[in-house]
């Protein structure tokens, strides 16, 4: 028994006011809805992506409101919304579903905080906010994502590819070290930006210096096995020479700055509680949060 939990089904710093009572009272700045998405159906290594919406909530109690690290008090906003019902197997129905929800999310100004799930789920969420802001997105990962087909058109080793078919601002990936010669030569053609883990414990200020610069609206993707499995081992595909916790509060903590319409952190598959690749997960929120109140 875990008696630290007050209720785990909902993220620790959720608001416990009712979202009525929130809208209905004067206020300034962001606020968050969290959705959880336990879409779990492509997954060709590692399933139980389904968990990962369970396993970040929680591991959120974990965390002190008072943020050491950034000497910030988690103040913003947030409202956890719950799960929305996917379609085990069934993307296309799940997608509709999830563009449902977020319209209806977005429709009471709130920024969504999504919970995965796996990375398809970023699809659709992308596409729900391609229309009114034409993002930049930030997409941290072990991997490209970019291939055109991999067991059909929609999957998580697919989902970049068609996310730039919505023809965002521009793609930024961050953290990669596996990809096929497809996706090299589709992302050399078209001169999407990425920087390998390689390269970033090499030299993280041309990663850092990169961010600073971003101007515009902001959309961040964290695939947690951008961390080495070493600090995420519970992942859908596990890749070593990773980034480290260190790395994820550098970025963290300039992409805080940005105008960011929302962000989507996917691929954690533990039903163990107290696991670290979902400590990690409620960590990077944690800071994420932190900075923004």
């Amino acid at each position: 028994m875990f008696l630290y939990l007050e209720d785990s089904s909902k993220f620790a710093f959720s608001r416990r006011e009712s979202l009525k009572e929130f809208l209905s009272s004067p206020r300034s700045g962001d606020a968050f809805g969290m959705l959880g998405i336990p879409f779990d159906s492509t997954a060709t290594y590692m399933p139980g992506a389904r968990f990962g919406p369970s396993s970040i909530r929680e591991a959120s109690y974990n965390f002190e409101r008072y943020n050491l690290t950034f000497n910030r008090e988690l103040k913003v906003p947030i409202f956890d919304l719950g799960d929305v019902r996917v379609v085990a197997g069934d993307f296309k129905e799940t997608s509709k579903r999830i563009i449902d929800t977020l319209t209806s999310l977005l429709s009471y100004e709130l920024k969504p905080l999504i919970l995965g799930g796996e990375h398809t789920i970023t699809y659709p969420i992308v596409k729900v906010l391609q229309s009114k802001h034409n993002p930049l997105i930030i997409h941290f990962d072990a991997h490209m994502d970019m291939r055109d087909h991999y067991d059909g058109r929609f999957s998580h080793a697919t989902v970049m590819r068609r996310v730039y078919e919505l023809e965002p601002q521009s793609i930024i990936m961050v953290g990669v070290r596996s990809a096929s010669r497809e996706e090299i030569e589709f992302v050399m053609e078209h001169e999407i930006e990425y920087y390998t883990s390689q390269m970033i414990h090499e030299d993280i200020e041309e990663v850092t210096s990169k961010l600073k610069d971003i101007k515009g609206p902001v959309y961040v993707t964290v695939d947690m096995d951008v961390l080495d499995p070493s600090y995420a081992p519970m992942v859908g595909n596990p890749t070593p020479c990773g980034l480290t916790p260190f790395h994820m509060e550098k970025f963290i903590e300039i992409i805080s700055r940005k105008d960011i319409i929302g962000v989507d952190i996917v691929e954690v598959t533990s039903p163990v509680k107290g696991d670290q690749t979902g400590l990690n997960a409620a960590k990077i929120l944690h800071d994420l949060l932190s900075l923004k109140s």
